[in-house]
């Protein structure tokens, strides 16, 4: 916890300030805003008020003015994140008519509506909750937990055709950290592929780009028979988010 939080929990409940947050209008002006906080908890030190503006201003003044978060509202994507799912489609056909796909980290389930627009039936692997798609089942797990995620969707499906995530850490604002989780949770995905795919099958994850990126693009060429890292155009200009799209799963015995 950052200290100046630190500091607010020895006086209020920091969830207090939080929840005012969601009571104002995203037309409000950020100045109303500051003037807020400044007479709610003026003990607190200056920069905490600039850290919660920054990420105010960030997650819904420029959310509003982004392009494929609109065109998501208006087409009734659950998120922007469908485009990227579609754009990577379109670039390496990924999912065929009749595939059975894992979707990893799926919540909120914009990809899920994508998949089962190409005609495929989802598996769907979240702790969070996802609300009803028909022709997905869902499972509540944690994908770290790689064995026995495997072993449910194992029980659901003896076939597994695609496997596919846009799972990404909780933000520390430490880039090193961020990479290095994300990196960690692309691990645990290609685990639970390698357990469930078919001969032949295909993969997909997201991570950050960084120092572990290369070896871990390594472990996903060793088993696979194409690999490639590809950058949607839906994906924000400033992200260093990057996708691995591998095609043609090799199991190890064939290796």
């Amino acid at each position: 916890m950052p200290a100046n939080r630190q500091a607010l929990s020895k006086y209020v409940d920091s969830s207090w300030f939080e929840n005012r947050l969601h009571l104002i209008n995203q037309n409000t002006g950020v100045v109303l805003l500051a003037e807020y906080y400044i007479k709610a908890a003026g003990f607190l030190h200056k920069a905490f008020f600039a850290w919660r503006l920054n990420l105010w201003v960030e997650t819904n003044v420029k959310q509003r003015r982004d392009y494929y978060y609109r065109r998501a509202k208006s087409e009734g994507y659950r998120s922007r994140a469908s485009y990227k799912l579609l754009q990577i489609q379109t670039s390496s056909h990924i999912i065929r008519r009749g595939d059975i796909v894992v979707d990893l980290g799926a919540a909120p389930g914009g990809w899920l509506q994508v998949i089962r627009e190409l005609n495929a039936t989802a598996i769907a692997v979240d702790l969070r909750q996802i609300a009803h798609l028909d022709g997905v089942t869902i499972i509540r797990a944690d994908i770290t937990d790689t064995k026995s995620v495997s072993a449910q969707i194992q029980r659901i499906s003896d076939r597994v055709d695609v496997v596919v995530s846009d799972a990404a850490p909780k933000l520390s604002g430490v880039w090193s950290l961020d990479h290095a989780r994300s990196i960690s949770i692309g691990s645990s995905a290609l685990k639970i592929a390698k357990c469930v795919l078919k001969a032949g099958g295909n993969f997909v994850v997201k991570v950050f780009q960084g120092d572990l990126f290369d070896t871990f693009k390594q472990m996903v060429d060793a088993d696979f028979g194409h690999v490639k890292a590809y950058s949607p155009p839906a994906s924000r200009k400033q992200s260093a988010e990057v996708y691995i799209v591998a095609k043609r799963y090799i199991p190890a015995q064939e290796n």
